[in-house]
């Protein structure tokens, strides 16, 4: 049985909020991030749990797989509450937001738990999400309390 992997591609911010939704709930960990300069490019490993599976049926096992995030065309990437020295501290994915500038470039943020963001500046959207690597079984699936003040 040949497993495919999952692969997006987002153009536009509407599919943004696609990739956001199957990156809920992901996690990484400060070492994973990269902002490649020179080439305009931002790179981040996440492990993503795969709610695409839980949908299809109740007694799938929950699952997760290494994916990784790109932008491209860049311009400047800038963070929020985030020690880049503790290159091992765990980061909760929670989701992209984005919005059309008035110089017509796109300012993408990458929220976290904690209040932790990246604010990716870009010329265009130009994002892609792909999973590599095989899935593993996780015991824990992520649970959202909506009601917690």
């Amino acid at each position: 049985m040949v497993k495919m992997n999952l692969r997006l591609n987002a153009n536009s911010e509407e599919d943004l909020k696609v990739i956001s939704a199957h990156l809920q709930d992901s996690i990484t960990q400060v070492k994973n991030i990269a902002n490649l300069k020179k080439n305009r490019i931002f790179l981040i490993q996440l492990s993503r749990f795969m709610w695409e599976d839980v949908e299809k049926g109740v007694f799938r096992k929950n699952k997760r797989v290494q994916s990784v995030l790109k932008f491209e065309n860049v311009i400047n990437v800038y963070s929020k509450n985030i020690n880049q020295k503790n290159k091992d501290r765990f980061l909760d994915f929670l989701a992209i937001e984005s919005k059309l500038l008035s110089d017509k470039s796109y300012e993408i943020k990458l929220n976290f738990a904690g209040d932790i963001l990246i604010k990716i500046n870009s010329e265009v959207i130009d994002c892609f999400l792909e999973d590599i690597g095989e899935p593993w079984e996780t015991k824990n699936k992520p649970r959202h309390s909506f009601f917690n003040d």
